[in-house]
């Protein structure tokens, strides 16, 4: 396993802060005055033409942009398990969300590697994608989040998400781990070792903005493995009905919880 990556720069991020009590370590963070990317990687570890994205994905806290910048997400579909090779990451709720936002665009082709931009397709990624989430940082925001995550008892953690926006909005919130390798051993990837950094490991049920344009979710979870905290973080966005997200954050856990 490797144990250094771009997700312990996100640690230096203006708005995140961190306290630390000897009773119960916490981590906190707030989404800034313009608009951060949320960059979502629709990808499976059975389609050979994916690690490429993969690795674009990750070079894109390597390329110096942060938390204020950039949130991504890489989610790993179930569609292409049936070639010969289960993605130990895939979920069917995230080829749900693919769907979802295809059919926002008036389409039902899906596909990986697929990227979407603040909930927009984006096609030559390579190309045009780090200028065009600069070109969304320009944006001032339309909606706020903030997340908060402590220790709790028997070693549960306890994430606090608030969000504030247009009503009916819906608030998201993710948990995503970094660091993580895998021996694949058949399939179109048979016999490589792929590397995946912001993998959705939990999608937590969306909580709808009230009539007053504010939602909070709490939860108590446990991570997925004893890994360092720091190779994870909570992802949140505010999506539109229309599809459109309104505003992302992501907070890594503090290396203490």
């Amino acid at each position: 396993m490797r144990h250094s990556i771009a997700i312990a720069m996100l640690l230096t991020s203006a708005v995140a802060s961190t306290t630390f009590a000897a009773s119960a370590p916490s981590c906190s963070g707030r989404s800034p005055a313009h608009t951060v990317a949320l960059v979502e990687l629709y990808t499976s570890e059975g389609c050979s033409s994916c690690p490429p994205a993969d690795h674009y994905l990750r070079s894109l806290r390597g390329a110096g942009l942060t938390t204020d910048q950039v949130a991504p997400l890489s989610l790993h579909v179930d569609y292409w398990n049936y070639i010969g090779w289960r993605d130990p990451f895939s979920q069917a709720l995230f080829t749900e969300r693919q769907r979802s936002l295809a059919a926002a665009a008036s389409t039902t082709l899906v596909y990986t590697p697929e990227f979407f931009l603040n909930g927009r397709e984006v096609r030559k990624w390579s190309n045009t994608l780090a200028d065009d989430i600069k070109r969304t940082n320009a944006q001032p925001a339309r909606a706020d989040i903030g997340i908060a995550v402590e220790r709790g008892a028997g070693g549960a953690l306890n994430v606090t998400v608030t969000g504030k926006g247009p009503a009916g909005a819906a608030l998201q919130v993710a948990l995503q781990q970094s660091n993580l390798d895998s021996v694949v051993t058949r399939g179109e990837n048979g016999g490589r070792t792929l590397h995946h950094d912001y993998v959705a490991r939990r999608w937590f049920s969306p909580v709808r903005l009230d009539a007053a344009g504010a939602a909070r979710l709490a939860q108590a979870f446990t991570l997925p493995d004893t890994r360092p905290a720091g190779d994870y973080g909570v992802t949140a966005f505010i999506q539109s009905s229309d599809g459109k997200v309104l505003q992302a954050y992501s907070l890594p856990l503090c290396g203490t919880l």
